[in-house]
Formats: C-alpha cells, structure tokens, sequence
C-alpha cells in the first residue's frame, strides 16, 4: 500500500441512500471517489458545499486523525474496481469530533 497523507480542503454532503444525509471534510481526490460511488449505486448523492476551507488547527486535527485512520482511496489507484464499497469515515467523540465540528461551524455548515 503506497499510503500518501492527504489534505483536506473542502466541505460535501452526503446522501446516502436511504436519504439520510451527511457532511464530510474532504478534498477534491475523495470527492473524485464519492462521485464513482454514487456512479455506482454505493450512495445516493454527493454535492461540495465549500471549497478552500481555511486551514485551522481543528482542520488539522481532524485531517490527521482521517489520515491515520482510514485507507483513502483516490481515483488512480482505483480505477479497476472488483468490489466497490463505500466507507463513512467514524467521527468518535472527544477531540475529533469536536474538531469536526468547529469546522463545520466555522465554515458555516449544520
């Protein structure tokens, strides 16, 4: 696995398909990702609410725990999927979830 850190740089939602929805802090590499997702039936929508989100210690925070956390997928190494899946990155509470949720409120989404 040739795991490269990612920065996120913008805000989207998510409608999964149930029609329940969703924000996530992301970049344009994912949202690249959550697009072939809805392509293929794994969500029901996504939609980029705000682009160049401004580089806070709570985006930060956040930032590291995704990078740390989860496998990201980007279009490139991608591109041949055998068994599509979509993962809705865990916000658990305390210091991440706070963060999450400062940059929403910061960027004025929720």
């Amino acid at each position: 696995m040739n795991h490269q850190y990612e920065q996120l740089d913008l805000i989207e939602e998510i409608t999964r398909n149930d029609g329940s929805q969703y924000y996530e802090i992301s970049n344009i590499d994912q949202n690249g990702f959550a697009e072939l997702a809805v392509n293929n039936g794994l969500i029901k929508a996504v939609r980029i609410l705000v682009i160049n989100i401004p580089r806070t210690k709570a985006l930060e925070t956040y930032e590291q725990y995704i990078n740390k956390t989860y496998d990201l997928q980007t279009l490139m190494n991608e591109q041949n999927w055998e068994q599509p899946e979509w993962v809705e990155w865990d916000k658990p509470k305390g210091a991440v979830r706070d963060a999450y949720e400062m940059v929403l409120k910061a960027n004025k989404i929720g």
